[in-house]
């Protein structure tokens, strides 16, 4: 496959993401384990629901991803299947930080950062491990696949 061939994800993925964000909206315990075969990734996986202002219309935005917790910490993968721009929401993180959290029943403020250098390298190597589809979406771009780190700062379980 060549390199930044890609440039959007297909439109029945895109489907399938905005009804899970919908489903987490609802019902986020359902939600937080979801089957993710319906877009060709290896499943079930855990997910979490986050919200971030989005950095030109200033809204809210929303989107479920897969979420990974080595050295007890939560950690995001900014892959977009590999597509050769960087995910909407990773730009909205870069631009604000502070950004919400849903993981099931459990709610919190976070602020985002991105890991960088040995921290970097040893967490993609975790999550690359956990999810080998990683490295094939590495492989269909020449952006490094970022990743992040949510810090929650204030939680609550959802009613």
């Amino acid at each position: 496959m060549a390199v930044d061939r890609m440039k959007a994800l297909p439109e029945d993925i895109q489907k399938h993401l905005a009804a899970h964000v919908e489903l987490y909206q609802r019902d986020p315990e359902r939600a937080h384990i979801w089957d993710s075969s319906v877009i060709g990734v290896p499943g079930p996986v855990k997910t979490l629901l986050l919200r971030t202002k989005g950095r030109k219309s200033g809204d809210d935005r929303y989107v479920t991803l897969q979420y990974f917790r080595p050295e007890n910490l939560y950690v995001i993968v900014g892959s977009k299947g590999g597509v050769a721009d960087h995910p909407a929401w990773f730009l909205n993180l870069l631009d604000e930080p502070r950004c919400h959290m849903q993981v099931g029943a459990f709610s919190s403020d976070a602020v985002a950062r991105v890991a960088k250098g040995d921290e970097r390298d040893r967490l993609w190597a975790m999550v690359s491990e956990e999810q080998p589809q990683y490295r094939r979406y590495q492989a269909r771009t020449s952006r490094e696949i970022p990743i992040i780190v949510l810090n929650p700062t204030a939680s609550k379980t959802a009613s």
